[in-house]
């Protein structure tokens, strides 16, 4: 990689903010779900169409999304994102005003596609910007950043709002968005004026592809197995990591638990638990592939314990299966990223797509509910987590 001495803490620390406020813009549907649902009538299959509308732009914009960073670069695309996230999150005014679920699914699709946008972004340049050999380390740094983000939001819409959650109408949603609309303008700004240096990974140039042999026998980015099968684990993971993430609070107003925005927190802290070891142990005692096996295994314990438990008890379980989530997303990135050479970005943009996972798993999860509740509905994930088993076993070593 072209590496130098320089240190890469500042630029480090804006690429953090940014995974902050992605954390910040998925955790706002763990708030509208149960509101949707109390406001409009509608059921949880329905409501959970939001975080699917969410999703469903990484499938789409995932390939426009690299040609962008490879037409305007990486600062200038983070920038871009954060002016459409202020436009989703306008939209999302008017949806409240007419109680309108098409428009909430319209502004969840445009907040959706300008994550995608910043994703595509901040991950492959947090993977690239040091070895890669550390990237789930850095990773992992950023992992925090943005799984701390998540609960935030519920909690900063009910202290704006001045309401639980469940006692929230659409009424209520007009004052915390607008203000959320500055603060992302605010960051489209900062992010654009920040020192930002432009990465590229080892063998993305023409001069340098020799360093890169195993990508110059390739002439397509479909001919890496270890990164399809990545594309493939990357599906599963995000789909699961959503449910352990963004339906905390369903869950607890499904069970009829008290102050059900405050269980927002269960799933984070379990991740950060997580991150907060990757730091320590990566590289130097844990290898990457090592992380994602110990934390597949972990996942599928957790899937178990949430369906056996005591409903109301049940809950908590969550926490071991978001600690097993937590270093799959470091791990992931990396593995199937390795020796892509001059197919980087094309691989990134990939990667990218297979985060659509939520929109089908998600819908899914909400239909699960439906028809046999809340807590079986999490048997969803474990099927998700043994795939993921298989890759930290074997898929990331197909060449």
């Amino acid at each position: 990689m072209n590496k130098t001495s320089r240190n890469y803490a500042v630029p480090l620390a804006f690429i953090g903010m940014m995974f902050f406020a992605i954390g910040f813009a998925l955790g706002i549907n763990s708030f509208l779900i149960p509101v949707l649902e109390g406001s409009l009538g509608i059921s949880g299959g329905t409501s959970y169409l939001i975080i699917a509308a969410t999703f469903l732009p990484f499938l789409i914009f995932g390939y426009p999304a690299s040609m962008t960073i490879k037409a305007i670069g990486y600062k200038r695309t983070m920038a871009l994102s954060f002016a459409m996230f202020a436009v989703a999150f306008a939209l999302f005014i008017p949806a409240a005003a007419r109680s309108s679920f098409a428009l909430f699914l319209l502004a969840s699709f445009l907040s959706g596609t300008a994550n995608a946008f910043l994703q595509a972004s901040v991950n492959p340049y947090t993977t690239i910007l040091g070895p890669l050999e550390s990237a789930a380390k850095r990773i992992s740094i950023m992992g925090i950043c943005n799984k701390l983000a998540w609960p935030v939001a519920p909690l900063f819409l009910a202290l704006v709002i001045g309401k639980s959650v469940d006692q929230t109408t659409m009424a209520d949603l007009n004052n915390p968005f607008m203000v959320i609309i500055i603060i992302f303008v605010l960051l489209g700004i900062i992010s654009l004026m920040a020192p930002l240096p432009e990465v590229k990974a080892q063998g993305e140039d023409e001069s340098s592809a020799e360093d890169c042999p195993y990508a110059n026998t390739k002439t397509s980015i479909l001919q890496f197995p270890h990164l399809i099968l990545g594309c493939l684990a990357l599906f599963f993971y995000v789909g699961a990591e959503t449910i352990s993430l963004g339906t905390l609070v369903d869950y607890a107003t499904y069970y009829g638990l008290s102050n059900p925005q405050m269980y927002a927190w269960i799933g984070p802290v379990g991740m950060v638990l997580g991150y907060i070891c990757g730091i320590i142990l990566i590289p130097k005692y844990l290898k990457q592939s090592t992380a994602l096996l110990i934390c597949a295994v972990i996942a599928i314990a957790g899937s178990l314990l949430v369906v056996l438990l005591p409903a109301q008890v049940s809950i908590w379980a969550i926490a071991l299966l978001a600690l097993g989530c937590s270093l799959m997303w470091p791990a992931l990135w990396p593995l199937a990223m390795a020796d892509l050479g001059k197919f980087t970005k094309a691989g990134s943009s990939l990667l990218i797509m297979a985060m659509a996972g939520p929109v089908i798993i998600l819908p899914l999860l909400g239909w699960l509910k439906d028809s046999f509740g809340m807590q079986n509905a999490f048997w969803l994930c474990l099927p998700c987590f043994i795939f993921i088993l298989y890759y930290a076993l074997r898929g990331y070593k197909i060449r």
